[in-house]
């Protein structure tokens, strides 16, 4: 998988996804992340890259030209690479549908390639995303300073899921929300720490009873924290306090 970063602030980008799982695997080759800084392809002789919208209002906006000529930079350093992956282009706006792990399943399997636009500032001119973005994402309903922060979680979130980044496919397919329900609890040592010991039967040895066990301990912490993760006939009953009644 290939990543296609456009931003304000590329050191940023860099310096979060350089690190641990994603650092390592763009290390090692299993994925591939760049990053463009649009101020390079402005044509101001102070590399502006923003102005005031039309209509008035507070705040700046990013302008459409250095944006298109960061894009068309990307389009080229793939030629020149012989790169000719299946591409998808992602605007990080609160507009956007909400990134879930269904959706970061959905980026994994249908492209080769994704090229994320960061806004910043009061966002973008609108022009640009009509003319080159494929499709909004948000991380969730609320605004931050820029898209930064959300391109790296949809990386992290998407680039997990492509061979060879982690070391086998178990590592997310049971973990918490992709199984559809939160993850059951997990314990290391010591057996005993400040007067709480581990399950018993996480010691026995019983695989069995340890899978029914982790099941059952899934399905009540999701009935109590994430009801909506579960289909209906699963989401149970719970007492005034939040416990499981089944």
């Amino acid at each position: 998988m290939r990543f296609d970063i456009m931003t304000l602030f590329p050191e940023l980008v860099d310096r979060v996804l350089g690190e641990s799982i994603i650092g390592r695997a763009q290390n090692s080759g299993a994925c591939e992340i760049k990053t463009y800084n649009i101020r390079d392809y402005s044509e101001d002789k102070h590399r502006r890259v923003d102005d005031t919208p039309y209509g008035g209002g507070k705040g700046m906006l990013m302008a459409a030209p250095p944006i298109y000529r960061c894009y068309r930079a990307v389009l080229d350093e793939q030629v020149r690479a012989g790169y000719d992956g299946r591409r998808h282009v992602i605007y990080m706006s609160p507009a956007g549908r909400v990134l879930t792990q269904k959706v970061a399943e959905e980026l994994a399997a249908k492209y080769d390639n994704l090229i994320i636009l960061c806004g910043h500032y009061e966002g973008v001119d609108r022009r640009i995303v009509e003319e080159i973005v494929d499709e909004e994402l948000s991380i969730g309903d609320y605004v931050l300073t820029g898209g930064e922060i959300p391109a790296c979680i949809l990386v992290d979130c998407v680039a997990r899921l492509t061979d060879g980044v982690l070391s086998a496919a178990e590592c997310y397919e049971n973990e918490s929300i992709s199984s559809g329900m939160l993850e059951y609890p997990q314990y290391t040592r010591p057996v005993e720490y400040h007067g709480m010991k581990v399950p018993a039967v996480l010691l026995s040895g019983d695989h069995a009873k340890i899978d029914k066990w982790r099941y059952e301990e899934a399905l009540a912490l999701t009935r109590r924290q994430r009801p909506d993760l579960l289909p209906e006939e699963l989401r149970g009953e719970t007492d005034a306090d939040g416990s499981d009644k089944n």
